[in-house]
C-alpha cells in the first residue's frame, strides 16, 4: 500500500504562506533542490488543492522554470496529479485529473493502487481535511529561520494529533525538515 505524505515548508511562527499567498520567504537553495529532486523521485503521485495547484501549475510549465530548475520542473512536469476542487472546470497542467467529489475517499482509493508513494504539496485545507480523515500517512514540516508575524497557519485548531518524530534533518540555511508518523487523533 502506498503512503501519502504531506510537506509544506512553515515559519517559526507557523505559517506556510504571508499575506496574500506569498511564498518569497522559502529558504531555497542548492541544498534543498538537492533534497526537492531526490523527494520528486521518491514519488509516484502528487495531489493538491485549488490553490495551490493554480499556483504550482502557472510557474513549473514556464521556459522560465524549465530553465532555472531544470531538474525539479521536468519531475512536477512529469508526474501524474490529482488537483481537488469544487471549482475549477478544468485541470489543464500535464498528466493532471480533477477530482470534484470527496477527497478522503479518492485519497484512500489511491493509496490501494501499486505505485509509489503520494505527496501533498501545500494545500492546508485539503491536508486539514485528510489529516482527520486519517489518510496522511507522514508529515514533513521544513521549518525556515524566518517570522512572519501573519499569514496562513499551516495547521488548524481541529487538527488535533499525536505525532511521533521519525526523522530531523538540518540544512545549511538554517531549514529544518522534521519528518513526523503516524498521524493519529490523540
Amino acid at each position: 500500500m502506498r503512503k501519502v505524505l504531506a510537506f509544506n515548508l512553515v515559519s517559526l511562527d507557523g505559517f506556510f504562506e504571508g499575506p496574500d499567498h506569498n511564498i518569497d520567504w522559502h529558504n531555497v537553495d542548492d541544498e534543498f533542490n538537492d533534497f526537492a529532486v531526490q523527494q520528486l523521485a521518491d514519488l509516484g503521485m502528487l495531489i493538491f488543492g485549488r490553490v495551490t495547484y493554480e499556483l504550482m501549475a502557472s510557474y513549473w510549465p514556464t521556459a522560465t522554470a524549465i530553465e532555472t530548475d531544470p531538474h525539479v520542473s521536468s519531475q512536477m512536469n512529469a508526474l501524474p496529479k490529482v488537483v481537488f476542487s469544487r471549482t475549477l472546470q478544468t485541470a489543464d497542467w500535464t498528466n493532471t485529473r480533477l477530482v470534484n467529489t470527496d477527497a478522503a475517499a479518492e485519497v484512500a482509493a489511491l493509496k490501494q493502487q501499486p505505485g509509489k508513494d503520494i505527496a501533498l504539496f501545500g494545500s492546508a485545507k485539503l491536508q486539514s481535511g485528510l489529516l482527520q480523515a486519517g489518510q496522511i500517512d507522514e508529515l514533513r514540516v521544513m521549518l525556515n529561520p524566518v517570522l512572519l508575524g501573519r499569514g496562513t497557519p499551516l495547521f488548524k485548531p481541529e487538527d488535533q494529533l499525536k505525532l511521533t518524530l521519525l526523522d530531523l534533518k538540518r540544512f545549511r540555511s538554517g531549514n529544518v525538515l522534521l519528518t513526523y508518523g503516524p498521524c493519529q487523533t490523540p
